[in-house]
C-alpha cells in the first residue's frame, strides 16, 4: 500500500472551520474504491495545524486519486485556507492495514 502523512498549516481564521472545508475533498476521496483510509487529527500543540493520515492499495489506486476531479477542485480551493505548502511523507509498505502495536498489548 501507499502510507502518506502530511500536515497542514491553516490560517488562525479558518483552523475550526477546517473540517467543513475539507469535507468535500475526504468523502470522495474515502469513496474511492483504492481508498483504505483517509483521516484527519488536529494537532494537541498547534491549532493551526491538521495531520492527515492517508493510504491508498497500490500505485493505481494512489494515481487514480491524483487524477480525479475532487482532488482538483481541492488543488484549487484547499490553499486560499493554508499558510503554507503541506509537507509529506510518502512510502510503499508491504501491508494493506494497520498493525497492532505490540509493545503496548491489551489484554
Amino acid at each position: 500500500m501507499i502510507f502518506i502523512t502530511a500536515k497542514f498549516r491553516v490560517k488562525p481564521e479558518d483552523a475550526d472551520s477546517w473540517p467543513e472545508i475539507s469535507r468535500e475533498f475526504t468523502a470522495a476521496t474515502r469513496a474511492e474504491p483504492g481508498c483504505l483510509w483517509f483521516d484527519w487529527s488536529r494537532s494537541l500543540d498547534d491549532p493551526t495545524e491538521y495531520v492527515l493520515v492517508e493510504a491508498f492499495r497500490d500505485d493505481e489506486a494512489g494515481g487514480a486519486h491524483v487524477q480525479s476531479d475532487h482532488f482538483k477542485t481541492a488543488q484549487r480551493t484547499l490553499p486560499p485556507h493554508l499558510v503554507q505548502t503541506p509537507r509529506i511523507v510518502n512510502f510503499k509498505v508491504p501491508q494493506e492495514d494497520w498493525s497492532e502495536l505490540g509493545e503496548m498489548a491489551v489484554e
